[in-house]
């Protein structure tokens, strides 16, 4: 992986985010070059408050060229920068403390140029509410090409990733194989838990229905071909989705998890794994007040005594050079889901590239792969529409 901060893991991995979602590397390089002797501070608050003023002043820069685009009528080139200026907006807000009113105020800002860039590009997505049970889910409809009722896949996020970002890294890529996409904010990531404080916790079989219900409503949707897919700590949610709710047709676990409390108790215990983002996060994703009673919830969070109800294909993909999840999760979610009529186990090694947890390294590896695993499997068309 591309480690601009050598000495600091979790900010190289932040950097690497809006490079993987199309940014582009000389406006990456502005906001991380003046930050490379705070990087060495690791969580200490003034290194994180230079962080996201770096990244913050990067996108206003360019939110501020893409608002001259606009008024000049070349809307094209605007939606692109304010894209981009959407992906530094996610990087400054990503290490921000919950508690700090600036962090909502960022993610808004977010919100705000993604939404302006995907209007005035006029990309095919159509901004969604699935009925979720006093509520909803916050999505993203990603129509596939071609006409008919489509296959399509649900997409969850992970533990501290959101919609936006999922689109920008696989939206174009599933819709041209003639797979539809639902992006969704569930319980514990994006618009679910900042603006509807709506928290993560085991059961993800729960919006995993809410979101076939959905689709089974929709005319260009088959509702015979459905899967989920999710990453990083997605590679809990999905599988676990999968388990319970057998109307799913297919599975990927983009990283594998197979007991999340124990990723975190040997963390706390400094054994294995780097952190990818701060420890807050934690709490604020799963709704407690400690971390003790986070680790509970976490705990709770294994398919020990799952994975083998998964009775559908069943994908795991995985870096040998994981720094953050051991490999053997994903050899034991394979080995363990016994009932799969089609598991594989694709672990991309160091020398073809994607050896990174989730890909990080170069993530569109992961998302060729996986793309054409899912049409293969769901009836897209591989070799494209």
């Amino acid at each position: 992986m591309f480690e601009y901060f050598p000495n600091n893991y979790q900010w190289s991995l932040a950097a690497m985010q809006p490079l993987n979602c199309g940014g582009h590397i000389s406006e990456v390089e502005n906001a991380c070059q003046p930050l490379k002797e705070m990087s060495k501070r690791g969580d200490d608050p003034v290194a994180l408050e230079a962080w996201h003023q770096s990244w913050k002043r990067v996108a206003e820069h360019v939110e501020q060229q893409a608002v001259h685009d606009e008024e000049a009528g070349h809307h094209l080139s605007a939606g692109r920068k304010y894209l981009r200026a959407s992906l530094y907006y996610l990087a400054a807000e990503r290490l921000m403390i919950n508690t700090d009113p600036r962090k909502l105020q960022t993610y808004t800002k977010l919100l705000s140029s993604f939404k302006k860039g995907i209007e005035l590009r006029r990309e095919p997505v159509e901004w969604v509410e699935v009925p979720f049970q006093s509520s909803s889910l916050p999505a993203l409809f990603v129509p596939a090409l071609g006409s008919g009722r489509a296959p399509c896949m649900i997409h969850f996020d992970g533990f501290d990733v959101m919609k936006e970002a999922i689109y920008t890294r696989i939206g174009d890529e599933f819709r041209r194989r003639g797979v539809a996409l639902l992006i969704v904010d569930h319980p514990g990531v994006g618009e679910a838990l900042r603006l509807r404080n709506m928290y993560s916790g085991p059961d993800t079989e729960v919006p995993a229905a809410a979101c076939v219900d959905y689709l089974e409503s929709r005319s260009d949707v088959d509702p015979e071909r459905i899967g989920i897919m999710a990453l990083s700590l997605g590679g809990y949610y999905a599988p676990r989705a999968a388990a319970f709710e057998k109307r799913l047709a297919c599975c990927v676990a983009w990283g594998a998890i197979w007991d999340w409390g124990q990723i975190w108790e040997h963390r706390m215990k400094g054994h294995t794994g780097h952190l990818p983002v701060p420890l807050f996060q934690l709490t604020w994703v799963l709704g407690k007040n400690t971390v003790e009673e986070a680790l509970e919830v976490a705990k709770k969070m294994s398919l020990e005594g799952v994975a083998d109800k998964i009775t559908c294909p069943l994908l795991v993909v995985h870096g040998e050079n994981d720094r953050q999840i051991p490999l053997w999760h994903a050899e034991k979610t394979i080995e363990a889901a016994v009932n799969s009529p089609r598991r594989k186990l694709k672990v991309f090694t160091l020398a073809e590239g994607g050896a990174e947890h989730c890909q990080a390294d170069n993530q569109t590896l992961f998302v060729d792969y996986a793309a054409d695993w899912v049409a293969e499997i769901l009836g897209g068309n591989p070799k494209g529409v």
